[in-house]
């Protein structure tokens, strides 16, 4: 069950949905999603960053023309 329920939340299950539909109470589903984190490794971090990307949020403001007068 604890598996399913973490499949479940990667797929992007909300935790009380999860809860409903396993039968059990949302913090028993959010202790099992947080256990099963805790084993996973550590993702890979390079050793030199050659390219990075920017959001499309931070390009769109920043090229916003408007002037703010105070």
């Amino acid at each position: 069950m604890r598996k399913r329920a973490a499949e479940m939340y990667v797929d992007g299950g909300n935790i009380r949905r999860i809860a409903r539909h396993l039968k059990v109470a949302p913090q028993t589903v959010a202790f099992w999603v947080t256990d099963l984190a805790e084993t996973l490794p550590n993702a890979p971090m390079p050793e030199e960053v050659q390219e990075a990307e920017m959001d499309e949020i931070f390009t769109f403001i920043g090229d916003k023309k408007t002037e703010f007068i105070f």
